[in-house]
Formats: C-alpha cells, sequence, structure tokens
C-alpha cells in the first residue's frame, strides 16, 4: 500500500511537469518594432542632438537681453617711506605766495586716504544689431529643424531595421518548416519503399543519402533561426533565454500601395534644405558685424576712502549714475567678416549641390521600389502556380515511387524541384514586404 502511494505520488509529478507549459513571447511586427526602436542607441543620440539644438538657441537669444555686470574692488595706496601709515603730502613755504596771507610762511600737510572702496554695476541693453543677433537666431531655428528631421530619418531607418530583423525571423521558421517537412517526405518514401519487400539497392542508397542531406540542411535551417531570433531579441531589448513567436504570418496576397507617386519630400531633404538656410544665414550674421551696434546704457558707481579700513564706512562715500546710448562702430577688422561670410555662402553652395543629387538618387530609389513591389507582386501568382504543379508533381511521383515504377533518383530530382520553388516563393514574399517597407521608409 505504502509503495502504490509513492509511485502515485511520482507519478503526479511527472504529469504536473509534463502539462505544465513553457512560457513563451507572443511578438507581432508592430510590437517588434517599437522595442527597437525604444533600444536604439542611434536613435537616443538623436534626441540628445534635438536638445542640444534647442539649448544653442537659449544661448543665441540670451544675447536678446541686457546684461548687467557687477564689480567690486579695494585697494590701499603704499606710503614707500611709511608703509603702515596713510599718505602725506606737505606744500613747503615758497608756495606761500599761492595761498592766503594767513598761512603765509607755513609749512601745510596733507593727508591723503589710503583705502579705497569701489562698487558699481553697469546695464547693457541691445537695441539694434543690424541682423547680428537676429540671424544668429534663425540660424539656430535652423539647426533645431535639422535635429528634428535627423531623429525622424534615424527613427525610419530604426523602424525599416526592426522590420528586417522580424520578417528574417519569420523566414528562418518558414525554412526550418519546409526543411522539417522535406526530411519527413524523405523518411516516408524510405518507409514505402522498405515496406514493399525486398528493396532496391540502388534506391535505397539514394534515399539514405537523401536524407542524410536533408538532415543537415535542417540542422543547418535551425541554426540560421536560432541567429535570427537571437539577433531580433538582442536588438528589441529581450532575454536570450526567452522563446520567442512570431505571430504575424507571411501575407497569402498583397494589394496595390496607398503612396505617392511622386516623391515630395524626405527627411533627408529636409535637413540638407536647413542647412543651406543655417548656412546663408550665418553669412548674413557675419556680414552684419561690420556694423554698427545700437544699445542702451546705465551705470552706477560708489566710492567710499578712509585713512585706515576701520574707518571706511564712517562717513557717506560718494556716489555716481549715468544712463545714455551707445553706437558701436567696427572701423576696420582686416576682411575678417566678409571671409567668413564667404566660407558660410560657399558651404551653402556645397549643400545645394548636394541636395540636387539627393533629390535625383532617392526619386529613383523610391520610384524603383514600388516597380520592384509592383513586378514581385505580379509575378507572385504564377509562382504560386508553379509551386502547385510542382507539388502535384511531387505527389505523382511518390504514388510511382510506391508502386514501384520510378527510381529514387526521380523522386529526389521532384522532391528538390519542390523545396526550390518553396523557397523562392518564400523569398519572394520577403522581398515584396521588405520593398514595402522601404517605399514607407521614404514616403512615409
Amino acid at each position: 500500500m505504502r509503495k502504490s502511494a509513492v509511485v502515485s505520488f511520482i507519478s503526479a509529478i511527472c504529469m504536473g511537469v509534463i502539462v505544465t507549459p513553457s512560457y513563451a513571447l507572443d511578438l507581432s511586427l508592430s510590437d517588434a518594432v517599437e522595442r527597437v526602436i525604444a533600444e536604439s542607441n542611434d536613435l537616443k543620440r538623436a534626441n540628445a542632438n534635438v536638445d542640444r539644438a534647442q539649448a544653442q538657441l537659449d544661448a543665441v537669444n540670451a544675447n536678446r537681453w541686457f546684461k548687467l555686470d557687477g564689480t567690486v574692488s579695494y585697494s590701499n595706496m603704499v606710503n614707500v617711506e611709511k608703509p603702515f601709515s596713510s599718505r602725506a603730502i606737505t606744500l613747503p613755504p615758497e608756495l606761500g605766495g599761492m595761498l592766503s596771507a594767513e598761512l603765509d610762511g607755513q609749512s601745510i600737510s596733507f593727508e591723503m586716504p589710503d583705502n579705497i572702496f569701489t562698487a558699481g554695476l553697469s546695464l547693457t541693453q541691445p537695441i539694434y544689431t543690424f541682423g547680428k543677433i537676429g540671424n544668429a537666431v534663425k540660424s539656430v531655428k535652423s539647426a533645431i529643424k535639422m535635429a528634428d528631421s535627423s531623429r525622424e530619418l534615424t527613427r525610419r531607418e530604426v523602424a525599416y531595421a526592426g522590420a528586417n530583423l522580424y520578417w528574417t525571423a519569420k523566414m528562418t521558421d518558414e525554412i526550418v518548416a519546409l526543411a522539417q517537412n522535406d526530411l519527413n517526405n524523405a523518411r516516408s518514401a524510405r518507409r514505402r519503399l522498405t515496406a514493399a519487400g525486398r528493396a532496391n539497392r540502388s534506391n535505397l542508397v539514394k534515399i539514405e543519402s537523401d536524407i542524410a542531406s536533408k538532415e543537415i540542411n535542417l540542422s543547418d535551417a535551425k541554426f540560421n533561426r536560432d541567429t535570427a531570433h537571437r539577433m531580433l531579441k538582442i536588438m528589441a531589448g529581450i532575454d536570450l533565454d526567452e522563446e520567442l513567436i512570431l505571430t504575424d504570418q507571411f501575407p497569402q496576397t498583397f494589394g496595390p500601395l496607398s503612396v505617392p507617386e511622386k516623391l515630395e519630400s524626405t527627411p533627408e531633404w529636409d535637413i540638407l534644405t536647413e542647412q543651406i538656410n543655417m548656412y546663408e544665414r550665418n553669412a548674413r550674421s557675419q556680414r552684419a558685424n561690420a556694423y554698427p551696434t545700437l544699445a542702451a546704457t546705465a551705470s552706477y558707481s560708489y566710492y567710499s576712502m578712509a585713512g585706515d579700513i576701520g574707518h571706511m564706512f564712517d562717513t557717506k562715500g560718494s556716489q555716481s549714475a549715468s544712463v545714455g546710448v551707445a553706437l558701436q562702430v567696427p572701423i576696420f577688422s582686416g576682411g575678417l567678416n566678409r571671409a567668413n561670410a564667404t566660407i558660410q555662402a560657399m558651404n551653402a553652395e556645397a549643400v545645394r549641390q548636394d541636395l540636387d543629387k539627393s533629390r535625383k538618387l532617392t526619386s529613383e530609389k523610391y520610384d524603383n521600389a514600388i516597380k520592384q513591389y509592383n513586378h514581385l507582386r505580379g509575378n507572385l501568382a504564377k509562382l504560386e502556380d508553379a509551386r502547385d504543379l510542382a507539388a502535384k508533381a511531387y505527389q505523382f511521383s511518390q504514388d510511382r515511387f510506391g508502386a514501384g515504377q520510378t527510381s529514387a533518383v526521380e523522386l529526389a530530382d521532384v522532391s528538390a524541384g519542390l523545396y526550390q520553388l518553396d523557397m523562392a516563393l518564400l523569398n519572394m514574399k520577403y522581398n515584396i514586404l521588405m520593398s514595402e517597407q522601404s517605399i514607407k521608409k521614404l514616403a512615409n
């Protein structure tokens, strides 16, 4: 009785282990792309570039506002003859003629305070800079737009890479299934051959050879699948030990794309356009450095002097204040402003040439992607028909082989043809999907 209970307990544990499902992550195409985007270091760097460009705008805009400077100083006038006493000045009696009669013939001594304290504030508010600040601000705004467009370009590239990783991994899943089915068909043919009695030796050797090669093919397919899944996990930030189930399937049909016939704009074109604007505005800002600057000014100063530092603030010091308008006029800079403006203008022209080239190449790439999509989509039905005919031919060959009416060589040829068409059909669907992703990357 005790032995029966122990056996029952062990059996229950084993059943629990057997029926416990292993956890696997269901991953759709959209989820995979979002995960890859969230993990992309390139996109994080693009976001940082936008923040840096915004900080540059704040720095340039600060030049529009007033500057308030403060100064505090203390100095001690050293009497060389008596370093620790105040500086004294004595007027000789010979100067009596210059003095009043009461002081005639007397020596007069003046004590100069040797501790001097000064505090002051100065305020400068630009009024009109003839384009120096305005063009600099517009230039940085162009840089911000460039950073935004660069971020969008990076996001599209990362999304395309995520879709590529997903469909590549899905294709390896399908290839494993095709290789497994191909191997199963070969093993089924061997069972038919051996079940019919004494097998023809040449047929048996051929089938054994095919089974061995197809086992290797299946092993390679599984290795490629594991590699593709591992790469997808790394780029999507998924634990490498977690099993993936790719829920999106290859479509059976592909409809026409609702995209514009002609490419009107891309993030790359936006980047180059704003780069031209940035250089041109920088050139205008450099030219404006040769123009005057009109600013409002205000200042306040406080002075206090004493013979020793302990009595520095015993009496009220003197104060002064002023307000006014200043016009700063540059006279000569050695041609620096003109040279810098010329450099910026040349940079703008070089980028303009790059923009023209990009428009031609990208438009051609876009047109070719649409043509490729339509071309592959048009040939898909023909390839599917060819694959179905190959499947029927393989079924006929299997039946004839089972009846002893054909050789293993013919069966292997028909099987290889079917496998090649299955692979071609799968590869065509992958190419159609990636052509669609290429179009979205450019025109989305």
